[in-house]
């Protein structure tokens, strides 16, 4: 009998602890992140210095601040620079998005951050299920020369967009992956990978951290056994 091939987990995680947390849970890749309460944004300097003691390839959040991604020109100076930095740190990749006042993704913008990436891996970040039309962003992102789209069907969770998802991994054809996220659970995991057709999943496994109100609220945690309890329902597909 034939198995799948084993799907793989990317953990996004806003600290260092946290990476490692995951990485001790056995997910196959961290996105490294800040501030997750806002969606995430680039670590800092400090942050990405820890890169190599992180023993699972590390992906790098480059958004220089919370709100949309329609960026000027000191935004750019600021993300080609935290991108040298991933890069001299050991990151294995970057994440990035830009977009146009219409919604569609600034290409030229997207080249030009793309061009300072020095060989690293990169996905397109959820930038994409804000376009009008994801199936002309899908071609453009491969012309881009994107590894990877991180989607969630344009939905507010890759459950409720899976069959967004199905037709984007058909039109895509393994020129590109399509890597879901939003709403993963060790419930729903072996499903979508099944429905989808899917390689990877992308979750944050995580739980609050009760600090509190004012400014320490906001605060979340990668959990451990979360991450553990993903990768158990994924390897229930793989046995199917």
């Amino acid at each position: 009998m034939t198995t799948a091939k084993k799907p793989l987990l990317e953990i996004c995680v806003e600290s260092f602890d946290d990476a490692m947390v995951a990485a001790r849970a056995r997910a196959d890749r961290i996105e490294y992140c800040a501030a997750l309460a806002v969606g995430g944004v680039t670590p800092s300097a400090g942050a990405m210095a820890r890169l190599r003691d992180i023993p699972v390839p590390c992906r790098v959040m480059i958004r220089p601040r919370p709100g949309d991604f329609i960026y000027g020109a000191s935004d750019v100076a600021i993300m080609k620079r935290d991108i040298a930095l991933a890069r001299d740190h050991g990151a294995e990749g970057i994440v990035i998005g830009a977009a146009m006042p219409d919604g569609r993704l600034d290409r030229d913008m997207l080249a030009d951050l793309l061009s300072v990436a020095g060989g690293l891996g990169a996905t397109l970040h959820r930038v994409f299920d804000a376009v009008p039309d994801p199936f002309e962003a899908l071609e453009g992102a491969i012309g881009l020369g994107f590894d990877r789209i991180l989607t969630s069907g344009q939905q507010p969770t890759a459950e409720q967009g899976a069959d967004m998802i199905a037709r984007l991994i058909t039109q895509a054809d393994r020129r590109i992956t399509i890597l879901p996220g939003s709403g993963i659970t060790p419930e729903n995991a072996a499903k979508l990978l099944r429905t989808t057709g899917a390689t990877e999943l992308h979750a944050s496994c995580k739980k609050a951290n009760p600090a509190g109100g004012g400014y320490v609220a906001g605060r979340v945690e990668t959990d451990g056994g979360g991450v553990r309890g993903l990768k158990v329902g994924m390897a229930s597909f793989t046995a199917s």
